[in-house]
């Protein structure tokens, strides 16, 4: 994993826009309607080359697929293993249930697309079958990069946590929640191994770690949370056991929707249980309102040396374009947090366009946000190196 010691990196944390007929295509295959998967591959190629333009216009560093060929995060599983069937209902997010003129409001939004609160549940043993998905998209992304010039200074694909998979498609299959993690962490060594061999860091979307407190978890306490965390981290830890810890940053956020969260558990209840993943960086979110004072925990006391903060000072869930400055001033107090600049890489708190027809921000709006978190950076770099 790069560490700059001249400058401010830039990356996101993974999902990018997709284009309005992929959209339409990926919500269609996640309705299981018939449809032209020809055209379906031609709209991946061409919106996953947008996505790299785009990243590379706006001046980013760590760049990637934009998850292109991806109906969502986590439930484009269902197509790679064994096992997925029926609808989940996922638990009601507290801070929705908290305010009902807010779901009133915001609720027709998010409906229409592929949903994450909807998936498909464990019906039988999980296991990764069909490589064929995965190897394309890799295949596809190292092409589509040689023909842009490979304009990245560094790579990386996102896989999904096995927590989230087990909090957001139920279970109805294995004995308890713990044998479904361990089941889910050795189908996805397959997918975390491929990533790394293609020469990608890998990116694991870890939400489950922090946002199924107030889900999943909505009705337990701290500590049994702290012993899901546990379990995750440590079937992450199998699964990883291939991989250099550096070559692996992990995404931690509380939802990625503009909605209360102020039932969110705080950072300083789950930062002791998420530095204990074996992992390089640690990626999370710090723009947004409800989380933007949390960077006082950073400190060289509480992060162990060796590991990388992704700072996100880019919030995914508004309109308002960040004015460099402010990017900068995040930067700032993130670096004098944690005493060392060079082990700080400008990111977003969470993905644009978590799933196809999900989404808070326009595509206008989040390349324009990717552009002054570029020159944030380079404000801030211009006076911290």
């Amino acid at each position: 994993m790069q560490q700059s010691k001249t400058r401010f990196l830039t990356t996101h944390a993974g999902s990018l826009p997709r284009q309005d007929e992929l959209v339409a295509l990926q919500v269609a295959q996640f309705q299981d309607q018939v449809i032209d998967a020809e055209r379906l591959q031609e709209m991946i190629t061409m919106s996953t080359q947008n996505v790299i333009r785009q990243q590379a216009d706006a001046g980013i560093d760590i760049g990637n697929n934009g998850e292109q060929a991806r109906e969502s995060f986590f439930t484009y599983v269902q197509h790679r293993m064994s096992g997925f069937g029926g609808t989940s209902k996922r638990p009601a997010f507290q801070d929705m249930a908290r305010y009902p003129s807010w779901v009133k409001l915001k609720l027709p939004d998010y409906l229409g697309g592929v949903s994450l609160t909807a998936a498909p549940q464990a019906q039988s043993e999980v296991r990764y079958i069909d490589r064929n998905p995965l190897d394309a998209e890799l295949a596809q992304f190292d092409h589509l990069l040689q023909t842009a010039g490979q304009p990245f200074t560094e790579t990386f694909v996102t896989a999904p946590s096995p927590g989230i998979i087990a909090a957001a498609m139920q279970n109805r299959y294995y004995e308890d929640l713990d044998a479904y993690i361990d089941a889910l962490a050795a189908a996805l060594k397959t997918e975390y191994d491929a990533i790394h061999k293609a020469g990608h860091l890998l990116q694991l979307d870890c939400p489950d770690l922090a946002m199924e407190r107030h889900t999943y978890f909505a009705n337990a306490t701290d500590a049994e949370f702290i012993t899901f965390m546990e379990k995750v981290i440590g079937a992450i830890a199998s699964a990883l056991q291939d991989i250099p810890k550096e070559r692996v940053r992990m995404h931690v956020c509380w939802g990625n929707y503009n909605g209360p969260h102020d039932v969110d558990v705080p950072l300083a209840t789950i930062l002791p249980t998420l530095i204990s993943a074996n992992v390089g960086a640690l990626m999370l979110s710090m723009a947004n309102p409800r989380h933007a004072h949390e960077y006082k925990l950073l400190t060289p006391q509480a992060i162990p040396d060796e590991m990388l903060i992704v700072a996100g000072v880019i919030d995914t869930t508004t309109h308002y374009i960040e004015h460099p400055e402010v990017v900068a001033d995040r930067l700032e107090r993130v670096a004098e947090a944690l005493g060392d600049p060079s082990r700080i890489i400008a990111g977003t708190d969470c993905g644009f366009d978590t799933a196809a027809g999900f989404r808070d921000v326009a595509s206008e709006v989040v390349w324009a946000k990717l552009q002054a978190l570029s020159e944030g950076a380079a404000l801030a770099t211009s006076r911290l190196f």
